[in-house]
C-alpha cells in the first residue's frame, strides 16, 4: 500500500528511474540477497516502506514473526545501503514506537521513555531498532539516513484480511459484508472509546518525498494529520459511506489496545508539510477501490 502510493506520487512528479522489487522478487529477510540487489542496482536514494504489518490480533498472535521479519528487513537494508554507497535513506516506521502511556499528542522526544503497548511490542521494538540504526550510521559514517514515523495508514492496496488487517480496512470489509448479508448488527472490538489518528497513504507518500528532500532533517519525524477520532466514530463514518443501516455494537471481550494515539506533527508542519486528505474524504475514496479490487479478484487478504 505505502510503496505503491510512493511510486504513484513520484510518477506524478515525472520521476522515471524508479527501482522496485516485490516480495516475490526479493526476500528482504535474506541478507545475501539484499546485499546482491543493492550492489547490482546501486540506488542513489532509498525509501524503506517494506514491513510485516497487521492489527492487534495479528501482532498478539505472531510476535516472533513480527519481531524477526521486521528486524531482519531493517538491518539488512540499512547495512546493504551503506555498503553500496547509498547517499540518502528514509526509514518508515510506525506510531507504535512510542510508549503506551506517553503524553498525548505523541512527540518525537517521547521515544524510549516508558514501556510499550504489549499487544504490538515486537513490531515496535523492530521499528525502534531500525530508526536507531539509521541514526547510528548517520552518526558514525556521516550518511544521511533518517526516519519518518507515520500514524495509522489506509488507502489503495490495503490488506483486508478478516482477522489480521488494520482498523480501517477491517471495518470496511466487515460493514460491506454486513450490508451484503443484511446483518442486523456489526460488532467492533473493545469499548469503541480508544481514539485513533488515520492518514491516507497518498498523504504519506507526499510527506516521505518532502522529508527525503530536506537538506538536514532531524533523525526522526512524525507524519500524521494531527486529527483523531474514537473507534466508534470511525466505524460510524465507514457505515455511512458503505450505506450500512444496522446497529453498531461493541465487544468488550476484545482488547482495546492503546487508549489514545495521536501524533504531534508540529515538527514536520514547521518544516513546511501538512496532510491534505480529511478522514471522511479518504474513506469515500477508498471504498470504491475496495469494491473494484474485490470484483477483479485482486483484493489483498493475507
Amino acid at each position: 500500500m505505502v510503496g505503491s502510493a510512493i511510486i504513484r506520487y513520484l510518477q506524478s512528479l515525472s520521476y522515471q528511474n524508479l527501482i522496485t522489487a516485490t516480495s516475490a522478487e526479493l526476500d528482504l529477510t535474506r541478507q545475501a540477497d539484499v546485499e546482491a540487489f543493492f550492489q547490482t542496482e546501486k540506488p542513489e536514494a532509498v525509501i524503506m516502506a517494506a514491513a510485516k504489518v497487521g492489527g492487534i490480533h495479528a501482532n498478539s498472535t505472531y510476535p516472533a514473526d513480527f519481531g524477526y521479519q521486521n528486524l531482519a528487513i531493517a538491518t539488512n537494508t540499512i547495512h546493504a545501503a551503506y555498503q553500496s554507497s547509498v547517499s540518502r535513506f528514509l526509514f518508515l516506521g510506525s506510531s507504535c514506537i512510542y510508549p503506551k502511556l506517553a503524553p498525548q499528542p505523541l512527540h518525537e522526544d517521547s521515544l524510549l521513555t516508558a514501556p510499550l503497548e504489549p499487544t504490538n511490542e515486537a513490531y515496535a521494538i523492530a521499528k525502534i531498532a531500525g530508526l536507531k540504526l539509521c541514526q547510528y550510521y548517520r552518526q558514525q559514517h556521516g550518511v544521511l539516513y533518517h526516519s519518518l514515523m507515520p500514524t495509522n495508514l489506509y488507502g489503495p492496496g490495503d490488506n483486508y484480511h478478516p482477522e489480521n488487517s488494520h482498523l480501517l480496512p477491517a471495518l470496511i470489509r466487515r460493514f460491506h459484508e454486513a450490508k451484503e448479508a443484511n446483518a442486523p448488527q456489526v460488532a467492533i472490538w473493545g469499548s469503541g472509546t480508544p481514539r485513533r489518528e488515520l492518514m491516507h497513504a497518498d498523504d504519506l507518500a507526499e510527506a516521505a518525498i518532502f522529508a527525503l528532500q530536506l537538506p538536514d532533517p532531524p533523525n526522526l519525524l512524525n507524519a500524521g494529520t494531527g486529527v483523531e477520532h474514537s473507534i466508534r466514530q470511525i466505524a460510524e463514518l465507514v457505515a455511512d459511506t458503505i450505506g450500512y443501516t444496522g446497529q453498531i455494537v461493541t465487544d468488550p471481550s476484545k482488547p482495546d489496545g492503546t487508549p489514545r494515539k495521536l501524533m504531534d506533527v508540529s515538527r514536520l508542519r514547521d518544516l513546511g508539510w501538512t496532510a491534505k486528505i480529511p478522514l471522511e474524504e479518504g474513506i469515500r475514496k477508498t471504498y470504491p477501490i475496495f469494491l473494484e479490487e474485490q470484483q477483479r479478484g485482486t483484493l489483498r487478504s493475507r
